[in-house]
């Protein structure tokens, strides 16, 4: 459900609406790939229990805060979630798990494998406890190859997959992209694993064991368009998609700020010059001839430029609409919550949080229309909901109480600031 802005959040009770409304995840995923992931599948309305230990995620702490341990970036990767604080390197911890494990429908992780057969959870231990179960490992490297037990980060995949590399064709000195690309590209990739899988699950009814490798997830995301000449063999070409690696199109300085303007077709490039005076260029480059006009973008972007610079960003964006040319405004990050077509959607909302105050999020971008996507909690507490899934699962409250003094789980420490 889209909440209207300044709405309160609803709270846990609110009945799922999503199509995946029914499904329970236990979620033992950190850090970013595995939350986004799992958050995607809550929004579409999947019970998630979030597997912390007694620390927290890291995440609760990266990010910009006003309460230790509910940063920024843990807000946008946990929401309708429940959180479980336990010890998984303590035998009672690990039962906690096993208890849980027959009740639920995914099981999912970003641990090296030889981690989590430490702690008890590989998948024939899942599968013994639930055949049914799906069990998704996204991992940093494929199993079957040597680099398997290599940690994986971000930045290492963005190196590794030829994202990076492809940076050098135009720059001096390799870089990164500013965005966590490799783990928020792999965590959708985890999630059309899960569904894929669960959708084999209500054919067959079994369970079963996927894998989702960042590297070789983003050598394939990368080499869609840059595999190129080496699609033959022998290579007939080098890799690369030339018109992106060869440059050309750029952001435009305008007479008061900046534009993207892209001129795709023939078509526009004729209208473009025209209304810009300079009708001659249009034989020059016989912008009619798609080959022709790839091979000079450079020169076709390096005229853009300078005719950009004559009129403001307004000016260009009325134009533009009227040629029906694409283009768009820069907008800086602190700039989108009033982009006008995210304001007319809502996409940004506003709710109240206890101990935050008024809190900004985005709703779930993707609209089923017969089972509502939605925000139905806020990123969890540490051990927000421990007390909760223990009692589901049949532990007494002495129980809890003594795994809780045995620091085996944690309870809600509430709000602090």
């Amino acid at each position: 459900m889209m909440q209207p802005p300044d709405s309160a959040m609803p709270s846990d009770a609110t009945r799922a609406t999503g199509p995946l409304a029914g499904v329970r995840i236990l979620d033992l995923t950190a850090v970013v790939l595995g939350p986004l992931a799992t958050q995607i599948l809550a929004d579409y309305g999947a019970e998630v229990i979030k597997v912390e230990g007694l620390e927290g995620d890291l995440m609760r702490a990266n990010g910009v805060s006003k309460v230790k341990g509910m940063s920024s970036i843990f807000l946008a990767l946990n929401r309708n979630k429940r959180s479980l604080a336990v010890d998984l390197k303590t035998a009672q911890g690990r039962e906690i798990i096993e208890r849980l494990i027959p009740g639920v429908d995914v099981v999912v992780h970003n641990m090296r494998m030889a981690a989590i057969e430490r702690l008890g959870f590989g998948y024939a231990r899942v599968a013994a406890l639930n055949p049914r179960a799906v069990y998704c490992a996204a991992t940093g490297f494929g199993q079957d190859g040597p680099h398997r037990d290599r940690p994986a980060f971000d930045d290492i995949i963005q190196a590794a997959c030829g994202l990076v590399g492809a940076n050098l064709i135009q720059q001096s000195l390799p870089d990164y992209v500013p965005s966590l690309i490799a783990d928020k590209t792999t965590g959708m990739a985890v999630v059309s694993a899960v569904l894929a899988a669960l959708f084999h699950r209500e054919r067959s009814g079994r369970g079963q064991q996927v894998e989702v490798p960042m590297l070789e997830t983003m050598t394939a995301f990368v080499l869609a368009e840059h595999l190129g000449g080496l699609s033959f063999e022998p290579p007939t070409a080098p890799a690369g998609y030339a018109r992106l690696l060869t440059g050309g199109r750029k952001p435009a300085a305008t007479r008061d700020g900046h534009i993207a303007m892209l001129p795709y077709t023939g078509e526009h490039w004729e209208a473009f010059f025209r209304m810009a005076g300079r009708a001659e260029l249009i034989e020059r480059y016989q912008l009619a001839d798609r080959h022709k006009r790839n091979q000079h973008l450079r020169e076709l972007y390096a005229h853009l430029a300078e005719i950009a610079l004559t009129r403001t960003t307004a000016e260009w964006m009325a134009i533009c609409d009227e040629l029906d040319v694409p283009a768009t405004p820069i907008y800086r990050l602190e700039d989108l919550p009033a982009h006008p077509h995210l304001a007319a959607v809502d996409f940004f909302q506003r709710a109240e949080m206890p101990g935050q105050g008024s809190i900004r999020y985005t709703r779930p971008p993707v609209r089923f229309m017969g089972t509502p996507a939605g925000v139905r909690s806020f990123a969890p507490r540490l051990g927000e909901h421990t007390a909760e899934i223990l009692a589901q699962a049949g532990y007494s409250p002495a129980q809890i109480a003594a795994l809780a003094a045995d620091r085996v789980v944690g309870l809600d420490p509430g709000v602090s600031g």
